[in-house]
């Protein structure tokens, strides 16, 4: 008998928000802004993906579209099997449609976000995130936004956008702004750039868990410090094909890191450009990583235990899946 994937709890914790948009949504807002419908057959590097990712920002004209977004984000969770969702926000990117108020922006996701919530029974949570590649001073305002709202839907902090000549190290005044609020430090990092980025995030931002990660395989010792001290890797198995991180699903680390005993989550990261969402993630991990699924459960236990979701969302989600194990 196999076992419903969809059935199994799960946290989401690697999701960027713009990103997890429906293809039917992105066609229809596209079709609000007489624009062309933004397309890629494949990204030929990091570059290219973050430019098709500005194409779809721009479509976004409209608060009410944060909103729908937002919805369709929650009502697809369930889908899923996802009981909680730690969804990357960047209100930066969205302050224009407020005055050039980013607490503004702020304001209406986490309105949208709790609505939802009530809706859907799908518990929502921010990770507010600051991109690399802008001044260490907007990173330091992000953090500051992030710590005001902590304990009032925010959990997290991180840190995206391309590694590749853009250290980690330069923003460690606004992770301890964010950590001094006590929210979880969740960088990206060994994804575009090896192991010494993994060791960055661990040993400068002391990160609690690391968006992607997975080079970190590259370097035994650093594996094996990075399961010593049980930080979470949120991989994202498809993302990493798609942006030629590594050759195909087959050579993908991750049944290697949970074999060194790595703590892993699985997660889509970007669903409008990637294609999987996060069952179909589960579903490949199954059918072409081989995991078995005592693995694929304790990928889901991480994905709660190492999240911002509140006590009794953890408590019920662990339960839940030691049912689904037993079924």
């Amino acid at each position: 008998m196999t076992r419903d994937l969809a059935l199994l709890p799960k946290g989401h914790l690697h999701l960027h928000f713009e990103a997890s948009m429906r293809p039917a949504t992105l066609r229809d807002i596209a079709a609000e802004a007489d624009e062309p419908i933004p397309s890629w057959a494949d990204f030929a590097d990091f570059s290219d993906f973050e430019a098709a990712y500005g194409d779809v920002l721009r479509l976004i004209r409209r608060p009410d579209q944060l909103e729908r977004i937002m919805a369709e984000l929650a009502d697809d969770a369930k889908a899923d099997g996802v009981v909680y969702v730690e969804v990357t926000l960047a209100p930066a990117l969205h302050q224009h449609l407020f005055g050039g108020d980013p607490a503004a922006a702020l304001d209406l996701l986490l309105a949208a976000a709790a609505r939802e919530e009530a809706r859907t029974g799908v518990v929502i949570r921010a990770m507010i995130a600051s991109a690399r590649t802008m001044a260490v001073e907007q990173a330091v305002a992000d953090a500051r936004l992030a710590a005001a709202y902590a304990g009032r839907g925010v959990v997290s902090f991180g840190l995206h956008a391309d590694e590749r000549g853009f250290p980690a190290a330069p923003f460690a005044e606004a992770f301890a702004i964010a950590r001094d609020a006590g929210l979880l430090i969740t960088p990206h990092a060994g994804e575009l750039v090896g192991p010494e980025s993994v060791r960055e995030a661990v040993e400068v931002l002391h990160a609690d868990r690391i968006l992607h990660g997975i080079r970190v395989i590259e370097d035994a010792g650093l594996t094996a410090d990075v399961a010593r001290l049980g930080v979470c890797l949120d991989v994202c198995p498809s993302s990493n094909v798609v942006l030629h991180v590594v050759p195909d699903l087959e050579h993908h680390p991750l049944p290697a890191l949970l074999a060194a005993g790595v703590t892993c989550s699985i997660n889509a990261d970007d669903p409008v450009q990637f294609g999987p969402n996060v069952l179909e993630e589960y579903e490949l991990s199954r059918e072409r990583l081989h995991l078995t699924d005592e693995q694929l459960a304790g990928c889901a236990r991480a994905s709660l235990t190492a999240s911002g979701a509140p006590d009794a969302v953890k408590a019920g989600g662990l339960a839940a899946i030691d049912a689904w194990l037993a079924s």
